[in-house]
């Protein structure tokens, strides 16, 4: 499923129009987005939750010419499903 497809079942299933559903959706993006960017993590009981851990940095290899490289250490986001979710999984 993309993005609007997503939107087109949301506006069915809430009775709205696709464009309130792409605003709310939007809406929602952002929030998480701003708050994982402040270091916090969001929590949706029985859905999941979203969070950054960070990851070391470490060595790889260029997959054409086999030689080594160095991976710098970064942020990345995270989502762990929650068991309600992952029950009906």
């Amino acid at each position: 499923m993309n993005k609007a497809e997503l939107i087109g079942k949301l506006a069915d299933d809430a009775g709205i129009t696709k464009r309130q559903a792409n605003d709310t959706l939007d809406s929602f993006i952002s929030a998480v987005t701003k708050t994982l960017k402040g270091g916090g993590k969001v929590t949706l009981v029985g859905f999941g939750t979203f969070s950054v851990t960070k990851r070391a940095a470490r060595t790889g290899r260029n997959p054409q010419t086999g030689a080594v490289i160095k991976i710098k250490a970064k942020k990345v986001a995270r989502f762990k499903a929650g068991k309600e979710l992952s029950s009906k999984i």
